[in-house]
């Protein structure tokens, strides 16, 4: 907006008859809550979108009254870095990560006005702040109501795009061989039905199982069942799912795409997917755990749910991108519920879905979960993992892309978990914003604080190092781990009994790798010299020789079938 623009608005603003639920004013002449800033950001994005206004607009150095309202200027940031940086500060507590559109200063004879441009909530998705959704009541700022709440979500549900039928399609264009699949499917979710539907003809079993609409085949059917030529019912949408290979400097090695039937396509999808094994150290152990890079349900859950939320008429694919350290799944539409946490924490239905028939079909194959609590549960498996939590990144509004890490980025975050599997899943999600260097909002802060989960001040946090075990001496850290010594013992046995005789470099060779890196290379042989010795006066082994030439050997030979 030009300056003269900026004047005919805030002259204009000036002269409203009374404070408007899309247009707030506030003196604001030094400071302002941020918190509040961000509360009034989600009312008035909000309340924009219910009035039909493309923008809401927050004043500081204005008084609501009387009216024409005065001037009294505003100090709020007054180098002009500072302002711009809150367009990055709002957006990371913000559904789809919106911000401003734009903050305009004006320059008066009574003194200087910040003007906050505010976007108006995305059509079907409410602006949160911190998860929760706000609205003005007249002049008060309060939560936003429940019926307005489900007003802007059903915006864009006027018709379900997934339940429409195709004219001309029949029985001949879907898969038999993904019917067949969707009839186990279907038996193992309603097991008590399991004779019933092997006596069902396809046609009956189709319907009932809700794919397809009274012996008609929907989009849904074509998606799910369809043969691969048969996406040219679909409207023009030609749905896709891609499996993309790229190095470490971003570069497509290969590439697969696949056509319906997607009820088959996931197998193949995941398929091509590396899932090599990881290896983490936990607290307690000289040895590490190995976990398969990717949990296979939290993978499968995630691409089910692209396919479920995919905004069909875009006619864009879904992406499965796999990178050397994760896996990036992406599919187009906005994400209605607006942000992940208030799914987390709502763990229920929402009211409303983009393809609410296919999600339907997708429950009662047993692609998805019926309760809506799969995003919930994807975190929970991560945790129990000891992994990262997935990154849900909703900053561009017409796609939502999940990313889920496959190494440990911090190992005090993943020594932590295994650790103390008392933690609540609020406590994980703030101790991976921790690692990630995402900043903690005030009440997940002030949780981690209290329990000595982090260490440092805000914002330059860590995860601490010192809750999960005590170990300030190396014979502290050895005498906590008597399993792992017998397992050690176990091994020099089974050694000496298959070659009779082994030199102190042969045992060094067994163990040493085995050791955790706790230990540094000193650490590691001192540890196996005080097992031998100890061994050696539990008389299960013996020296032979002296020296540098002493060889180690069992006590007794062992006995067939002694362990």
């Amino acid at each position: 907006m030009t300056p003269a623009e900026l004047q005919a608005k805030l002259t204009e603003f000036l002269s409203l008859p009374a404070e408007t639920e899309w247009v707030e004013f506030k003196e604001a002449k030094n400071n302002f809550d941020f918190d509040d800033l961000g509360k009034y950001f989600s009312a008035l994005s909000n309340e924009a979108n219910l009035k039909g206004q493309p923008f809401g607009w927050l004043v500081f150095g204005v008084k609501d009254k009387p009216v024409p309202r005065p001037i009294v200027g505003s100090q709020f940031r007054p180098r002009r870095p500072d302002l711009d940086s809150l367009k990055q500060e709002i957006a990371v507590h913000t559904s789809h990560h919106l911000t401003f559109e734009e903050i305009h200063e004006v320059a008066t004879s009574q003194g200087r006005v910040v003007m906050f441009q505010i976007p108006a909530a995305l059509r079907g998705s409410p602006t949160s702040w911190k998860g929760h959704f706000y609205g003005r009541d007249h002049e008060a700022l309060v939560p936003l109501n429940l019926h307005e709440l489900e007003q802007i979500r059903k915006q864009v549900v006027q018709e379900d795009w997934s339940a429409q039928i195709c004219d001309g399609a029949t029985l001949n264009d879907l898969d038999p061989n993904a019917i067949a699949f969707a009839r186990q499917e279907y038996k193992k979710k309603n097991p008590n039905l399991a004779a019933e539907v092997d006596a069902w003809s396809d046609e009956t079993f189709l319907n009932k199982a809700k794919v397809c609409i009274g012996g008609k085949i929907t989009r849904t059917a074509i998606i799910l069942l369809g043969r691969p030529e048969s996406d040219h019912f679909l409207a023009g949408s030609h749905p896709q799912l891609s499996w993309i290979l790229k190095d470490r400097d971003g570069l497509e090695r290969d590439y697969k795409h696949y056509g319906p039937p997607f009820l088959l396509a996931v197998d193949a999808v995941l398929g091509n997917i590396r899932n090599l094994t990881s290896r983490v150290l936990p607290w307690g152990t000289m040895f590490p755990v190995e976990l398969l890079q990717y949990d296979p349900w939290v993978l499968r859950e995630t691409l089910h749910n692209a396919i479920a939320h995919q905004d069909y008429s875009c006619s864009g694919r879904i992406n499965v991108v796999e990178f050397e350290d994760r896996l990036v799944v992406v599919n187009m539409g906005a994400f209605l519920p607006g942000d992940v946490e208030s799914v987390i924490r709502r763990d229920a239905p929402f009211s409303v879905y983009r393809n609410a028939f296919l999600s339907q079909a997708m429950v009662g194959l047993q692609m998805i979960d019926t309760i809506g609590s799969g995003i919930k549960r994807i975190f929970q498996a991560q945790k129990k993992r000891s992994f990262p939590m997935p990154d849900y990144d909703l900053s561009d509004p017409n796609e939502v892309k999940v990313v889920i890490s496959n190494k440990v980025l911090d190992e005090r975050y993943t020594r932590m978990l295994m650790a103390r599997a008392d933690l609540d899943l609020w406590d994980v999600i703030a101790l991976d914003k921790v690692q990630k260097g995402k900043p903690l909002a005030d009440d997940e802060f002030k949780s981690v604080k209290a329990k000595k989960l982090v260490e440092g001040r805000r914002p330059n946090l860590f995860v601490s190092a010192e809750v999960a075990a005590a170990t300030d001496t190396v014979e502290d850290y050895l005498n906590k781990r008597g399993i792992d010594k017998a397992y050690c013992k176990k091994m020099v046995v089974e050694l000496l009994d298959k070659k009779t005789e082994a030199k102190r470099e042969d045992i060094d060779k067994l163990l040493l790798g085995k050791i955790s890196d706790a230990l540094n290379e000193d650490q590691k042989k001192n540890f196996v010299m005080n097992l031998l010795q100890e061994m050696k006066r539990e008389e299960t082994i013996r020296p032979s020789g002296t020296g540098r030439w002493t060889k180690w050997r069992l006590h007794k030979p062992l006995v067939e079938g002694e362990n």
